[in-house]
């Protein structure tokens, strides 16, 4: 049985994003077919900027991603819910504790999720030695990584290059261009095991970058 498309956004105008949810200071724009993502201008003006729609389990997320000024991180959030009803409580019902874009709200709190963090650039350690990151919260358990393929700016040129992840029950994996980036088997080892939820797309200044062709699929 082939897959099934869910949710198809070919981030082209500001109106693909008009019903996303903004935690913390952005710029939004439309440029030439894609929407670019940055910080409102602050050193600590961080994001996280929240799809509307709650995703089942055993799905195929992709989107292309094209980094235009670094340093900064890029993170993703998926099957995130609030811990609330074991773990199927939405992540904007108003009894959670407020959140701005600062990182700690998101991996030590009241929400439930994955993140992986890739083009990890924010700081001299992450540009050393180049890591994707995939961390379940809460508790800030860093269950996988791998080398990140992606170049510096001035290497990359423009060109976007296709994230892929895919959550299948307990198994996630994270791709870019193909090319496998890490793989995770939950084994329960730090909490239940993350199932439907919403996804999210995080920046770290003062990264400014390109999204275009989000789909999610259902395995």
């Amino acid at each position: 049985m082939g897959e099934t498309l869910l949710y198809s956004n070919p981030l082209n105008s500001t109106s693909d994003i008009s019903t996303w949810v903004a935690e913390g200071p952005l710029t939004a724009t439309a440029v030439n077919g894609t929407i670019e993502l940055s910080g409102a201008g602050k050193v600590d003006d961080y994001f996280v900027y929240w799809v509307p729609e709650v995703f089942p389990d055993g799905i195929r997320i992709t989107w292309e991603f094209s980094p235009r000024n670094e340093p900064g991180l890029a993170m993703f959030f998926f099957g995130a819910a609030s811990v609330a009803d074991d773990g199927k409580g939405s992540i904007f019902d108003p009894s959670l504790k407020p959140r701005n874009g600062s990182y700690p709200q998101y991996h030590s709190s009241d929400i439930r999720t994955l993140h992986a963090s890739y083009f990890r650039r924010r700081w001299p350690e992450e540009r050393a030695f180049l890591l994707a990151n995939l961390r379940k919260s809460p508790g800030f358990y860093l269950v996988a990584q791998g080398a990140d393929p992606l170049p510096p700016v001035a290497d990359a040129a423009g060109a976007f290059y296709t994230i892929e992840v895919v959550k299948d029950k307990r198994e996630v994996t994270f791709s870019i261009n193909g090319l496998k980036v890490f793989e995770f088997y939950d084994d329960k080892s730090t909490g239940p095991v993350i199932r439907d939820g919403r996804i999210g797309f995080r920046q770290m200044q003062p990264l400014v970058a390109r999204y275009r062709n989000l789909q999610v699929w259902k395995l």
